[in-house]
């Protein structure tokens, strides 16, 4: 067998560094006491040198076609390492607070990161598997990474039961797949699929339900909010960002790149999904009082909202997916800095109750708060307004109407549980104030807060890299 010469191996430089960084901090991390803070530094340099690997890695094909590196890649990758860094630097506080720090968190976010490349850049079902599974045996560890919670406990159970079950739906659809079309290449099964046929349906609809637990859409949901309240909270975070970005990723290539021929059966089933999640996000959240269940099913609303897009089947529909999920990563991990700086001296609160007359004990906090939970309802001109406008616009352009009217009207009744939260800070007598902001929180929320209220003043960049992304799917 020929050996595999090392250049060749030059698109995927971006995860051979994090592998082997992730390896080496490890390393670090048992040799030397009290290395942590180290440890964590390291694991988000790494981060940002992966992104800048990313954008220079040369294009095109390894290992014979099982590993992809294109603009898509590449715009998926970035987002993800962003969603990556922001979780490890958002947990730095909270994990001291709660005497919790351990050298091996950052390890595992940047394996998890690692899986996620992977996944992103899969050109067959079988480094899709190793991708997926790379990334959700380090997702399992650190939802049950608080030994002495039993919700953290049990939130890592939950989650790793009900994904080894996805698993086995996601590999047994891959191998009615193989079976009938004889390829584990996207190429080579779209070339032997056809017209279809009933068998390779089957297989497809197993595949999707792997898929769709990944991005936690109906109907297999039922594992987020209960993993997103009993996780520690910023693993909560990171499970919002980073997995869904990656998980979506896959959900539109492998859908693009290895169904073509067969559009109609994969666009209904992605239909019925999407309006599934938009309805479930938008009621089941409206009756909640624990903040971090609130954004569970809102993060399935939205996963709904994205997959509108990949419905459309085409380059525009794509290209509102991908705007969508940079946007909804800002929104998010914004969000969650707000959450994790709900800490009073008895600890974190997770109530919205708690939130009271924020805007008389804080206002800075509340106003940043009330922007983003503006922007996750769609309001113009923030920036989840042209979120929403880029998916409902491939949608309305491939002649889904129907689906694009149900996504407005699930955004109008979302939008009430997030006027609710508003209302409670600006309307409601003051509870006790929090304890003051982290610095790193506030910078976090900064960034994501600035980016939301700025966006309409200079989409070009994000608007223009996305259309490029989503030319080199097809």
């Amino acid at each position: 067998m020929n050996a595999i010469p090392l250049s060749s191996l030059a698109p995927a430089l971006p995860e051979i560094v994090l592998a082997l960084g992730a390896m080496l901090l490890l390393m670090v991390g048992a040799y030397r006491e009290n290395s942590t803070q180290v440890v964590n530094l390291g694991a988000i340099m790494l981060l940002i040198v992966a992104a800048f690997i990313v954008a220079r890695v040369p294009g095109g094909t390894i290992l014979n076609g099982s590993f992809i590196v294109d603009d898509f890649a590449r715009f998926m990758k970035i987002l993800t390492y962003i969603g990556s860094a922001f979780a490890i630097v958002m947990s730095l506080n909270y994990l001291a607070a709660e005497k919790q720090e351990k050298f091996e968190f950052s390890v595992l976010i940047l394996l998890s990161t690692t899986g996620m490349g992977m996944l992103i850049s899969a050109g067959d079902l079988i480094a899709l598997y190793l991708g997926l599974e790379l990334m959700s045996l380090a997702l399992y560890v650190v939802a049950a990474s608080s030994r002495d919670s039993v919700r953290s406990t049990e939130a890592g159970l939950k989650y790793f039961v009900l994904g080894a079950l996805s698993s086995g739906m996601l590999l047994y659809g891959c191998s009615l797949i193989y079976g009938f079309t004889g390829n584990v290449s996207f190429a080579g099964i779209a070339k032997a699929s056809g017209e279809g046929g009933i068998g390779l349906v089957f297989g497809l609809v197993f595949l999707f339900a792997g898929f769709c637990f990944k991005v936690s859409a109906v109907p297999f949901h039922m594992w987020t909010p209960d993993v997103y309240e009993g996780a520690p909270t910023p693993v909560t975070a990171f499970f919002a960002a980073a997995p869904k970005v990656a998980a979506m990723a896959i959900f539109a290539r492998a859908t693009i790149s290895a169904f073509p021929n067969i559009t109609l059966q994969w666009q209904q089933i992605v239909v019925f999904v999407s309006i599934a999640s938009m309805a479930l996000g938008a009621f089941a959240a409206i009756g909640q009082t624990n903040i971090k269940r609130l954004m569970a099913y809102s993060s399935i609303g939205h996963m709904g909202f994205a997959l509108v897009g990949l419905a459309a089947g085409t380059a525009e529909g794509i290209q509102g997916v991908l705007v969508y999920l940079a946007i909804y990563l800002a929104m998010t991990v914004g969000s969650f800095a707000v959450i994790l700086s709900m800490r009073r001296d008895g600890g974190m609160v997770e109530n919205i109750s708690d939130l009271s007359g924020l805007a008389r004990t804080n206002p800075a906090l509340a106003f940043f708060l009330a922007l983003l939970l503006f922007s996750l309802a769609g309001i113009p001109p923030l920036a989840g307004f042209f979120a929403k406008y880029y998916v409902f616009l491939g949608a309305i352009k491939a002649g889904l109407f129907t689906l694009a009217v149900i996504g407005v009207l699930t955004s109008v009744v979302g939008a009430y549980y997030y006027l609710v939260i508003v209302k409670t800070m600006y309307f409601d007598e003051p509870a006790p104030s929090f304890k003051p902001m982290p610095g790193e929180l506030r910078a976090v929320l900064g960034v994501t807060g600035l980016f939301n209220l700025l966006f309409f003043a200079y989409p070009a960049p994000l608007i223009n890299a996305a259309t490029a992304a989503a030319k080199s799917l097809f």
